[in-house]
């Protein structure tokens, strides 16, 4: 059986008239995308989904970095001994699955930093990229998916399938084309800093540090 496509199927018109001008590149967050890379922020718990852990096989340890200025945030492989470090997925070598790993002070800073609410689950889309011999995940801060949760009356907290989306997103599909062209020409590990999700005893003890550093002072003058 031949499947080539015959002429007329190929056939083109051709139209030097065409300008992008008035387009606006139709919004990923409003497609499904069970097989795309995302990362969750729900309940003082993030994860990151299975397509994450497929993509990257032979990763079992990770680290998030965020950029502060750009709203974005990354997930680069890296090995257990490293600094900030941590699991991101089962240990077994069967079925690999993504872990839901509690992180009050990492959510809590993210919430701040964006202005999100704690009753909201956050759920970003992210592209796989490689930058010189690097692979790693980006996730645009900017632009999450945003379900509300609300608890059941056995006391579990149950999430509406019902995505909400920002205000903005109402009248528009998505940015115009050469604005979306821009927003991808990203420089990767400018303004980047590692944030170890599990180093919650450290900045415990620097917050308790800078307060006896201010009541010292105080008590100076």
């Amino acid at each position: 059986m031949n499947n080539k496509p015959s002429k007329k199927d190929m056939e083109v018109i051709e139209d030097n008239s065409f300008s992008y001008d008035g387009y606006q590149v139709v919004r990923g967050e409003f497609f499904a995308h069970i097989y795309e890379p995302s990362f969750t922020f729900s309940k003082n718990k993030i994860s990151v989904n299975t397509a994450c852990v497929k993509k990257l096989p032979d990763t079992d340890y990770v680290q998030i970095l965020v950029n502060r200025k750009e709203k974005k945030l990354a997930i680069r492989p890296c090995s257990e001994s490293d600094k900030d470090s941590f699991r991101w997925s089962t240990a077994s070598t069967k079925k690999r699955s993504p872990k839901q790993i509690t992180c009050k002070v990492f959510y809590a800073k993210i919430l701040s930093l964006m202005g999100w609410s704690p009753d909201y689950r956050y759920k970003l889309l992210g592209k796989l990229i490689k930058s010189g011999d690097e692979l790693l995940f980006i996730f645009d801060l900017n632009t999450p998916e945003i379900f509300r949760c609300s608890s059941s009356t056995d006391g579990k907290t149950q999430s509406s399938r019902m995505p909400v989306y920002p205000e903005e997103w109402k009248n528009q599909f998505g940015l115009p084309v050469e604005e979306h062209h821009k927003s991808l020409q990203i420089n990767i590990f400018d303004g980047y800093a590692v944030f170890g999700i599990q180093d919650t005893q450290k900045e415990s003890e620097d917050t308790a540090l800078e307060q006896t550093n201010i009541t010292a002072a105080n008590s100076v003058h």
